[in-house]
């Protein structure tokens, strides 16, 4: 039997950004720079190295850069040419030849199950992947080169799992899972909880914004009744998909940075700079010298 592979991946990027206000009031939370480069950049490059080859970016009201991006600049590229800046000319021109980029209007913001489906009809009848613009993830290997290569192995929808200590499991949706005694990364999972009490929580294997999903969470989502804050939920439609496929947890090599969260933009942003090689010793040594 033959197995469709993981070509496409969703980003859900219509959302209104309101924790980084007044910034993203005229700037897509999504192309808030880390360091130099924005969030979404950086889970596209990673959707690529997986071995993705088109990119559906689900927009809403102004996320016009967004699509300014990822396109050509005849007009820059022809600046830096004539002034020699040939490093900064190779950057820009990588962005716009990263991949295929579709995009795909959500004209209402009703959570992150309502936006995975308006990709619908550009994904199509084979499995696909979804990726949070601002969950960061540093790995040596791609976080979703490892989930495509778990997918490979179970052909089933496999979400990126991460343990989370104490309370904090109340932030994520939760898995009620044990491990697959044949691949030690994945979690056989038998249930979702979105949000738990940390009490009535069934573990501390939080759900991340990585997910490999299998075309059946279309027909789930689209039989979805509103669930919290009158939105679709996501995991509303793994736990419906449960009924008929298996769905595995992935516990992934790698460190995530929350870049949803201000406090977390900034431990990201710092963490990148000192990791370039540009950057990093400089920036270093200034840290040193400070007395905070």
């Amino acid at each position: 039997m033959s197995f469709k592979k993981v070509r496409k991946a969703v980003f859900p990027a219509a959302g209104l950004g309101t924790r980084f206000l007044p910034a993203t009031k005229a700037t897509p939370k999504e192309m808030l720079p880390l360091v130099d480069k924005p969030l979404i950049q950086y889970g596209v490059e990673e959707a690529v190295a997986a071995g993705c080859t088109e990119i559906i970016i689900i927009t809403g009201h102004g996320k016009a850069s967004l699509r300014s991006h990822f396109e050509d600049s005849a007009e820059l590229e022809e600046l830096l040419e004539s002034r020699g800046k040939d490093e900064l000319l190779a950057s820009v021109r990588s962005v716009s030849n990263l991949a295929k980029i579709t995009y795909v209007q959500q004209l209402v913001p009703m959570g992150l199950g309502h936006a995975v489906l308006q990709a619908r009809e550009a994904v199509g009848d084979e499995p696909f992947a979804v990726i949070l613009p601002d969950d960061i993830v540093d790995a040596e290997v791609p976080c979703l080169k490892q989930m495509v290569e778990a997918f490979e192995q179970v052909h089933a929808t496999v979400l990126g799992s991460e343990v989370v200590e104490g309370a904090a499991i109340s932030h994520y949706g939760c898995l009620d899972c044990t491990p697959d005694p044949e691949y030690p990364r994945l979690l056989d999972v038998r249930d979702l909880v979105e949000k738990p009490k940390p009490e009535l929580a069934p573990s501390q294997n939080a759900i991340i914004g990585r997910y490999i999903l299998t075309p059946r969470i279309f027909e789930m989502l689209a039989n979805l009744k509103p669930g919290a804050g009158g939105e679709l939920q996501l995991t509303d439609g793994i736990k419906a998909l449960l009924a008929f496929e298996k769905v595995y947890g992935f516990s992934y090599e790698g460190k995530r940075h929350d870049a949803g969260d201000k406090l977390g933009f900034l431990k990201a942003t710092v963490e990148f700079a000192l990791k370039r090689k540009d950057l990093g010793p400089e920036f270093r040594e200034w840290l040193r010298g400070q007395t905070f």
